[in-house]
């Protein structure tokens, strides 16, 4: 029996956006099945949605039969959680030059922690190297439609927590 290759791609996903789904679909093109791991920080957090909330919508936009996407959640080290999980490689999306300095030191230190655990660079799609999900939730908080961005069960809970606040809500 063929061993299954296996992908972690964290993230805070606070909310995931067409360009995270984007990628998971190219990363299943690679490997057998993907974990969109939430990383907690108890002691940093300040996110819009809970993990339960951000659990609930990924596994909405993947609830497919037969589908080879995860949601999960996970405090501590993510080489850690890999290594727990029997993931072989880390996914990291690239918007922009910017993004590589950071991604790179910590693809680094994952590597001197865990030698054996791959990090994979894929870049955005044309379509969604300009989406963040602060500013999807910036562009909300505002009155202005991010429908584009997000999928429709995102956007209803974006709409919900925002209502009241949305300058023409």
């Amino acid at each position: 029996m063929a061993q299954t290759k296996m992908a972690v791609y964290p993230g805070s996903f606070d909310p995931i956006t067409n360009g995270h789904i984007d990628l998971v679909k190219r990363t299943l093109q690679v490997f057998d099945r993907v974990i969109v791991a939430i990383a907690t920080n108890p002691n940093k957090d300040n996110s819009l949605f809970t993990v339960k909330e951000r659990l609930e919508m990924i596994r909405e936009v993947f609830n497919r039969p037969g589908n080879r996407v995860r949601a999960d959640s996970f405090e501590g080290l993510l080489v850690d959680y890999a290594e727990r999980v029997g993931a072989s490689v880390i996914i990291r999306g690239l918007r922009a030059v910017s993004d590589f300095e950071y991604e790179f030191q910590m693809a680094m230190m994952n590597r001197g922690l865990k030698p054996k655990l791959e990090t994979l660079f894929m870049m955005t799609g044309e379509s969604y190297f300009y989406i963040s999900s602060h500013l999807v939730k910036e562009i909300v908080s505002l009155g202005g439609d991010v429908s584009s961005l997000v999928p429709n069960n995102v956007l209803k809970k974006l709409k919900e927590k925002f209502k009241g606040s949305m300058p023409n809500g």
